[in-house]
């Protein structure tokens, strides 16, 4: 854990856990800090993000005036998770009708979604969306949409939660317009993309975050302490997956292929929604009809999903050729408008970056983190190597981007050097499906004395090396050293009371993340180097960011065939070995072999 002050240095961190309320030792026994929220302080205490005084705090004196663009799924997640003390949400953006009213309302399509997605009305307890619109300036299709919002002068910073290909040119616009931005992962749709953001970033002052939450989730960083006291002993093997049940229709459901507007070459799955639809809103307005209707609450919850639904259909008013979308072929031939591509923008290689881009790179990011930590000397690792395949397997043509991806990496491990020890090397696999979600995801980090199991970043739990049916706790040697306790179960009364009697969710890092980045506003570095000031600094500043971003897309590059790749320097079918100059911000190098050029965004300045 980092920022503790000299006197939290001098009680000790085990002292200061119990101050939490879990123990280091109940969170090493397989448990975790659940009930995180940072109005009760504790992000601020444990990532250091505090007062003036050295106190915690719940919020800032004066809040980041921010602008949300883009409100879709993401947008909405992040919204439902961000803390009005510290972020004042001034303006939102978005040019699909649709995405504006789940902004307000929170997304009723299901449970789980309006438990993710609760929306500003219910953030800033608003009664009604005309109250809301009083607090917060709309910028759609009709008024000029994001373009307008970095024009707005109350607005001081930029939340960007939008297709892949448009992060870097909408971040750039919003920091030379005086705006710190966070983005959502990926940082960017190219590695010359992001080093251009990077570069301008620097060039202007401002801040750029970007969303990849593991830095702030308690439960990984207290996984890295794990791996850095040696409990697991020397780490040389990590794994990690992410299965998901998505199928075509009529199998099941595709999460990546949400409802688009009917047109002359609606599918099948597409027309049966909408016919759905329709029926659904008709039954439902039949039911506010009868006189004897169970409650208020059953009432509210049936106007609220009609209005849902009536809000998904006007996303057929949207040209979104006007807004830079194109109609466009798959490399299958199957061929869509341009809604299409706005509203299913994951699937498609000019807009999106497939599976390794909106999963792996969380977890890639997880699994360098543990890398690094495994040399326990300060240094961040990149990957060695990469050997990738994959491939559209139970899709049909309707996308560019593979449901199936296989990696497998090379990390140099504690100990490892090029000329005399290259065989100290951690290996990391990978593996990202549709169709069977067995597994689940999460990572799993292999040693020589144990085994730490991260599942749904939510549960963690520790096992020895050989035993896989029994969670295990942890103790002091006759060394004062921590080692796996063979001889305790890992269950704790004491840590399940915290997780279950308190009843909220454990931190995903969401909140503290947002959080963050607003005090780091306030409360700028004066050298604005993340290297000479990293407390001053978003965790996942650029040179972090772009790390992730040049893995995760030099594995779709390892994906193709060497006679259709851009740089034709790598023309090892399905291996490139990473090259330091990919990393480096200043440097031209880029995998894709195309240099970073600011000058095509001397227009939206």
């Amino acid at each position: 854990m980092k920022n503790l002050t000299p006197e939290e240095k001098e009680i000790g961190k085990e002292n200061f856990y119990n101050v939490l309320g879990v123990t280091r030792r109940e969170f090493l026994a397989g448990t975790v800090l659940a009930g995180a929220t940072s109005g009760l302080g504790l992000g601020s205490m444990y990532f250091g993000y505090k007062h003036s005084d050295n106190t915690p705090t719940t919020g800032l004196k004066d809040p980041v005036r921010v602008g949300w663009i883009g409100t879709g799924d993401e947008g909405g997640v992040l919204i439902s998770n961000h803390t009005p003390s510290f972020i004042n949400i001034k303006a939102i953006a978005d040019i699909r009708p649709y995405n504006i009213h789940r902004a307000f309302h929170g997304d009723r399509s299901t449970d789980n979604a309006y438990a993710a997605r609760k929306g500003l009305m219910y953030k800033y307890d608003w009664k009604t969306e005309a109250q809301a619109r009083e607090h917060v300036k709309v910028y759609d299709a009709s008024n000029g949409g994001y373009e307008a919002l970095l024009k707005d002068p109350d607005i001081e910073a930029v939340v960007i939660a939008l297709p892949l290909h448009l992060h870097a040119p909408v971040a750039i616009a919003a920091m030379r317009m005086g705006k710190h931005v966070l983005t959502e992962k990926l940082m960017g749709h190219t590695v010359h993309a992001c080093k251009e953001m990077a570069m301008v970033a620097k060039e202007t002052g401002k801040y750029l975050a970007v969303g990849h939450q593991r830095h702030y989730s308690i439960l990984y960083d207290n996984a890295v302490d794990t791996i850095k006291r040696g409990i697991l002993g020397t780490v040389h093997s990590i794994r990690a997956q992410w299965h998901r049940n998505n199928l075509p229709f009529p199998d099941g459901i595709d999460s990546w292929q949400p409802p688009v507007p009917l047109h002359a070459g609606s599918s099948a799955g597409d027309k049966k929604h909408w016919n759905d639809i329709a029926a659904n809103i008709k039954k439902l307005n039949e039911e506010l009809k009868k006189p004897k209707l169970a409650t208020q609450a059953e009432l509210a919850r049936i106007e609220k999903q009609i209005a849902q639904w009536t809000a998904q259909l006007t996303d057929a008013t949207v040209n979104a050729k006007d807004f830079g979308y194109q109609d466009g072929k798959t490399k299958g031939g199957y061929e869509y408008p341009a809604i299409e591509e706005l509203i299913r923008w994951r699937i498609f290689g000019r807009t999106g970056g497939g599976l390794m881009a909106e999963l792996g790179s969380h977890q890639l990011d997880a699994a360098g983190i543990f890398a690094s930590a495994a040399r326990n000397d300060g240094t961040k690792v990149h990957p060695l190597s990469v050997t990738a395949m994959g491939g559209r397997y139970i899709f049909p043509p309707d996308r560019d981007c593979e449901d199936h991806v296989y990696c497998m990496f090379e990390y140099p491990g504690a100990g490892y050097d090029a000329d005399k020890s290259p065989e100290k090397k951690i290996a990391l696999t990978y593996s990202s499906i549709n169709g069977n979600e067995f597994g689940g995801y999460g990572e799993v980090v292999m040693g020589t004395k144990g085994t730490m199991i991260l599942e749904k970043e939510a549960d963690v739990a520790i096992y020895s090396k050989g035993d896989a049916s029994t969670k295990l706790g942890v103790k002091k040697d006759d060394k004062d050293k921590y080692v796996i306790d063979t001889t305790s179960s890992g269950s704790s009364a004491t840590a399940k009371l915290a997780i279950e009697g308190d009843g909220k969710p454990i931190s995903r890092g969401y909140t503290e993340e947002l959080e963050h980045w607003a005090w780091c506003i306030r409360n700028p570095s004066e050298s604005m180097d993340p290297d000479k000031d990293p407390e001053h600094f978003p965790r996942c500043h650029p040179k972090v960011a772009m790390a992730d971003a040049v893995i995760a897309l030099t594995t779709n590059i390892a994906m193709t065939a060497p006679a259709n790749r851009n740089n034709k320097e790598l023309n090892h079918p399905n291996h490139i070995e990473f090259k330091p100059s990919w990393f480096d911000i200043n440097s031209n190098d880029t995998p894709e072999g195309i240099a970073p050029d600011l000058s095509r965004y001397k227009s939206k300045a």
